[in-house]
């Protein structure tokens, strides 16, 4: 019997295919000649205890334009699908937490939900970090200003962001000497009301910031490293910065060690965590990227490596 997946992803027409890891994801799910079904976040439902959603039928082909077809949307119970990949960007919102809900009661059936609903809503990627202190740059998580101000005099050069978003979005750099300091701290934790993440800057941003994929705990041997743009800090690549790839360095290897345990105990069987320097700075979980850039580089699989896992899993 063909094993059934199903996706749950943002808007499938406005994903770019040359970069997108959830296509490479479903790329694959095809080449294995598994049943593939789409379904949005605002189709998911739960009657008498019992998880639903609306689902299409999904194909696809690596091509730039008209890569996919949808056909045959139908209500189906999520205890029917094998697998379901949970791939829904941020923001994570009270909507992601009640999906999470939903994903929980397919995973109770014994349906493969990657990852694991409980962890997704406990294990925040940027909080996530500080539970391994030896491998993090000084950090600080809080919403109050003075704790923050005081934070940024002892360590000088200080990163600040939300908990909440990706890309890049709403980061700063602050100096004790900034003039907009205050305006900055009062915007990026909404006057006290918002608890945000302080880190002392990382210099090494320069040579990039690593993403490093895993798999059930396991490194995939390349990162992606995340160059800024000219007269950016930001790495990201929403944020305009540049990408190639590395060899994993023995101080990542060592990282990724520490949080295996973590990782697999958790239930989180695809992971993306970021590296500058010699620093852990997020373990990503909701929605990880790069495999297509990684895939593309060193003639890799990364969705064969974790798609066997699944299927050993299933059996």
């Amino acid at each position: 019997m063909s094993t059934k997946i199903a996706v749950i992803m943002d808007p499938i027409e406005s994903i770019h295919t040359y970069k997108d890891s959830t296509f490479a994801m479903l790329l694959e799910a095809q080449r294995r000649s598994w049943s593939i079904h789409y379904i949005r976040p605002n189709s998911l439902y739960v009657l008498d205890g019992r998880p639903f959603a609306q689902a299409a039928s999904l194909s696809v082909q690596d091509m730039s334009q008209n890569w996919y077809q949808l056909e045959d949307y139908s209500d189906i119970e999520l205890s029917e699908f094998n697998v379901i990949l949970m791939r829904k960007d941020p923001p994570f919102d009270m909507e992601y937490i009640y999906t999470t809900y939903v994903l929980e009661l397919a995973q109770n059936t014994g349906t493969c939900v990657v990852n694991n609903p409980v962890s997704l809503r406990n294990m925040n990627e940027k909080f996530s970090i500080v539970n391994f202190p030896n491998c993090c740059t000084p950090t600080l998580v809080t919403r109050d200003r003075d704790r923050i101000n005081y934070f940024i005099n002892e360590h000088n050069d200080v990163v600040v962001k939300p908990m909440d978003a990706m890309g890049g979005e709403s980061i700063f750099r602050i100096s004790p000497s900034d003039s907009n300091k205050n305006s900055i701290i009062d915007q990026i934790t909404d006057k006290g009301a918002t608890t945000i993440m302080a880190q002392r800057f990382i210099p090494e941003i320069s040579q990039g910031d690593k993403r490093i994929l895993m798999v059930n705990g396991e490194p995939i041997d390349y990162a992606l490293a995340r160059v800024p743009a000219s007269g950016e800090f930001r790495g990201n690549l929403a944020a305009g910065g540049s990408g190639h790839g590395v060899p994993l360095s023995d101080k990542d290897r060592q990282i990724c060690t520490e949080i295996k345990t973590t990782l697999v105990d958790n239930g989180i069987l695809f992971a993306g965590i970021d590296v500058i320097g010699s620093y852990l700075t997020e373990i990503n979980i909701t929605s990880p990227t790069c495999i297509r850039e990684l895939d593309t580089q060193y003639d890799l699989n990364i969705s064969g490596v974790l798609f066997d896992h699944i299927e050993t899993l299933l059996d």
